[in-house]
């Protein structure tokens, strides 16, 4: 099974976790809930990559270079979520499956707290869990690449390009587990070639065998 990167990326204020009011976001602080969320995505068989910032231009280059870095993204852009419309925009172009995470229940807060700009561009909404959400999130997004990636199958050869014959392409036996040299049934026997003169076999007698030199 493929080993997935997921790119957990947190956004303004996430930092001042364990500051900010707990009836909300719970009493860990931030790094404690990054061990947390590490320690749930290699138990899903997920490599985990970290990143915060509180400064939006920082994010939107992240997510710039997101393609090809990471296979899926869990984002938590904070109060960016409802307005930031340029970490949408940058969340698109990083073309990557997306799971978006709140840690509280936005959608029973401030009625301004209720939108966000960049929900119809992820798989999922994880709100109102706390922390458990990410695990919910790493859980949904690890199914979906599952879901998403071709099973890889066995090579059954050698790639075309390799089979094109050429001048000082070597002769390869049709049957890989047996080689030229294996011996022959019993009943067949066989002479050797030396410089075009066959050579008779040792062990076989001759079928017009020289008269005794006395008889010459």
């Amino acid at each position: 099974m493929r080993r997935f990167r997921v790119a957990v990326v947190h956004g303004v204020n996430l930092d001042q976790l364990g500051r900010r009011n707990p009836e909300h976001y719970g009493g860990l602080t931030f790094r404690e809930l990054e061990r947390q969320i590490d320690e749930w995505a290699k138990d899903l068989d997920l490599t985990p990559r970290f990143f915060q910032t509180n400064h939006e231009g920082a994010l939107v280059e992240y997510l710039h270079r997101a393609e090809g870095l990471v296979d899926g993204i869990v984002i938590n852009p904070g109060a960016w979520t409802h307005y930031a419309y340029a970490i949408r925009d940058a969340l698109e172009l990083a073309a990557v499956p997306a799971i978006e995470v709140h840690l509280s229940n936005v959608h029973e807060r401030e009625q301004w707290r209720r939108h966000s700009v960049i929900s119809e561009l992820c798989l999922a909404t994880v709100a109102g869990q706390g922390p458990d959400g990410y695990r919910d999130a790493l859980q949904q997004l690890r199914d979906h690449l599952v879901s998403v990636v071709p099973v890889p199958t066995p090579s059954t050869g050698t790639p075309t390009g390799e089979t094109l014959s050429r001048p000082d392409t070597p002769r390869v036996h049709d049957d890989p587990d047996e080689s030229p040299g294996d011996p022959l049934p019993d009943d067949v026997n066989v002479s050797a070639a030396t410089d075009g003169i066959d050579v008779p076999d040792a062990d076989v007698p001759s079928a017009n065998p020289e008269p005794p030199a006395a008889d010459r």
